[in-house]
């Protein structure tokens, strides 16, 4: 897959990482879009499928992708090359693929809520803070905290949207959105490593849908970035506090 059609991809399927990436090196960009696509395609497994046994066959083939299957996907080469190069890990991508598993089903509680956020968005941002360089262990676990943030923090922003198109992932024991809030803010109090800034500027959007409350009152689905958004990405990537 070129260079172009990952960055168009990713600048459409997920406009907030694509943002973020911007401020990566071009080679580390390059690869981060590799990963965002791939998480993109993690994520469209259930959301084409019109059963979840189907989501689970789509989750099965990725899975063999990178266990080595070769596959005729534009995405599968690039995914390849980088476990080849060491880019990625194979154990982190395998994981991000479990993660995903659980939409096949409602999720139960805010414990399995939780664990969700933090094996799929959580964990994308570990994967893309290595792919940064970063190796400090608390660094990494300050993305981790951060993508899982973010993480909730989307999942409350699309909720109506999710719930018009017969979907929900929010948890189903009653679990107060506010307590979700919460959960959210806390994990977003992190500041990012310089040297993974680039994987955790999401992290600034979702403290601005926090304060906003968007995910209460756009039924049709999330609104759009503005520009304000855009400029808060922007002045954090610049100075680099995020």
């Amino acid at each position: 897959m070129t260079d172009p059609d990952l960055a168009a991809l990713v600048r459409r399927a997920d406009p907030d990482r694509f943002l973020g990436a911007l401020f990566a090196p071009p080679e580390a960009r390059r690869w981060l879009f590799v990963l965002y696509g791939f998480n993109h395609e993690l994520a469209r497994a259930r959301e084409v499928a019109s059963q979840p046994p189907l989501a689970l066959i789509r989750l099965h083939w990725w899975r063999e992708v990178v266990e080595g299957a070769e596959r005729a996907h534009p995405l599968a080469a690039s995914l390849r090359a980088g476990l080849a190069g060491g880019i990625f890990s194979a154990a982190a991508l395998t994981a991000l693929i479990d993660a995903r598993e659980a939409e096949a089903e409602p999720i139960p509680d805010r414990a399995a809520f939780l664990a969700y956020a933090r094996g799929t968005a959580g964990g994308l941002a570990r994967s893309a803070g290595t792919v940064l360089g970063v190796t400090d262990p608390d660094a990494l676990a300050a993305l981790e905290d951060l993508g899982t943030g973010y993480g909730i923090a989307g999942i409350l922003r699309a909720a109506p949207a999710l719930e018009a198109a017969g979907r929900d992932l929010l948890p189903q024991d009653g679990t107060d959105p506010a307590t979700l809030r919460a959960d959210a803010a806390r994990l977003l109090r992190h500041r990012a490593p310089r040297q993974g800034l680039a994987a955790a500027l999401p992290a600034v959007l979702a403290r601005r849908d926090l304060l906003a409350r968007r995910d209460l009152r756009r039924p049709a689905g999330p609104a759009p970035r503005g520009l304000a958004d855009r400029i808060a990405v922007v002045f954090a990537g610049l100075t680099g506090r995020c």
